[in-house]
């Protein structure tokens, strides 16, 4: 039993021993094939590579090379598009930098004109406030106001075609009432119309340089106060008086647009006051159209006066011109009767003197063609041809 076990025991342990031998020399068997499973492999895969990175490199090559041609073709054309921008964009830039500076040359001149201008402006304005000055002095005289405002309505007066001592009389006296009106205007039917040149400007020219409203209020006040009385006085003077050959109205004449304007707008009722009074009271605008209907009135009057003669002048040209049309009548039926007769010639005369001719012609053609010679015949047929063609052709005037 103890025999059999050991047996059992050695048997194990020699197969165990065996196992371990034959397990550890396969592993030797097995890592000589991998090694020269892996020898083999690594030579087959250092040709393989050699192989694909030689042709990798010479594709590689290749593809750098037509890839270096195209890119320095690309780059040859985008050198040239760069170039040819680059040249529009400078030929650009010396166009706007001449531009430029024709610009600033323009506004250098532009400025220095207009410095120039404002120099000049600022001298003018100067010449004019010491003019203004000088004509506010002037003014401040009532008797030179009134001068100027003369001078004014003589030059809307010869503007509008009125002449002195034609059309109006300057200054002259009434005899009835020995007034004495700055203006007397001519009118039909030895009427008159009256014209006095009033300038209220003291109490405009204070309030216009007055800065304190009160007393502005107080010089308004007192101006429009002159601009009634002004009417007063003309409707005391007897401008107005029918009897003597005067019109129902007279005229008031301001020679400045703007203390008549601000009448206007500061006394609405002065104009219907004015007008009650039987005043027209008148700008340099609107005495212009006055002046121009006076001067249509006149024109009118004479038309209407000279009419008469006008139309017996009418009548004895109508008289001479009915004559006229008979004896131009009369010569044309005279004509027309000329040239009757002279177509009755040169038709139905012409052609009864033409018959005999033509009958001469052919008695001489007859005798043309009896003759047996032939030069006889030629001679005698050019002379009779001559002979009696000659008298028609002299008839006919040809």
């Amino acid at each position: 039993m103890d025999l059999l076990l050991l047996s059992l025991i050695f048997l194990a342990a020699t197969g165990a021993a065996v196992f371990v031998v034959i397990k550890i020399y396969s592993r030797r068997i097995e890592r000589d094939i991998l090694m020269r499973i892996e020898e083999s492999f690594g030579k087959a895969s250092l040709q393989a590579l050699a192989q694909n990175s030689e042709q990798f490199l010479r594709l590689a090559g290749e593809r750098l090379g037509q890839a270096s041609q195209s890119n320095i073709k690309e780059l040859e054309s985008k050198k040239e598009l760069i170039d040819n921008t680059l040249k529009h964009i400078r030929t650009e830039l010396e166009k706007m930098q001449g531009q430029i500076t024709a610009f600033e040359r323009d506004r250098n001149e532009k400025f220095g004109a207009l410095n120039r201008g404002l120099q000049n402006q600022s001298e003018q304005t100067a010449k004019l406030q010491e003019v203004t000055t000088g004509l506010s002095k002037i003014l401040s005289g009532s008797k030179v106001r009134g001068q100027w405002g003369e001078r004014m309505a003589e030059d809307l007066l010869r503007v509008a075609g009125l002449v002195e001592g034609i059309n109006y009389r300057r200054q002259k006296d009434f005899a009835q009432t020995g007034r004495r009106p700055d203006y007397t205007f001519l009118l039909p039917e030895n009427r008159f119309l009256n014209m006095d040149v009033k300038f209220p400007l003291d109490n405009y020219i204070k309030y216009c340089e007055e800065t304190n409203e009160s007393l502005r209020q107080n010089y308004r006040k007192q101006f429009l106060a002159d601009a009634s009385k002004m009417i007063k006085d003309v409707t005391g003077r007897d401008y107005i008086n029918p009897e003597s050959g005067t019109l129902d109205y007279a005229l008031v004449f301001i020679p400045n647009e703007q203390v008549y304007a601000f009448l206007l707008d500061n006394e609405i009722s002065f104009v219907d006051n004015a007008l009650k009074s039987k005043v027209i009271v008148c700008s340099p605008v609107t005495l212009y159209a006055v002046l121009a209907i006076i001067r249509q009135s006149l024109d009118n009057f004479n038309l209407e006066r000279s009419a008469h003669k006008i139309l017996e002048l009418m009548s004895a040209f109508h008289k001479q011109w009915g004559q006229f049309i008979g004896g131009m009548d009369k010569l044309g039926k005279r004509i027309e009767e000329l040239q009757n007769e002279f177509n009755s010639i040169v038709t139905t005369r012409r052609n009864q003197l033409e018959k005999p001719l033509q009958q001469i012609e052919s008695l001489a053609r007859q005798q043309i063609n009896s003759s047996e010679s032939g030069n006889g015949k030629d001679n005698i047929e050019a002379e009779g041809a001559s002979t009696f063609t000659l008298p028609r052709k002299e008839l006919r005037g040809e």
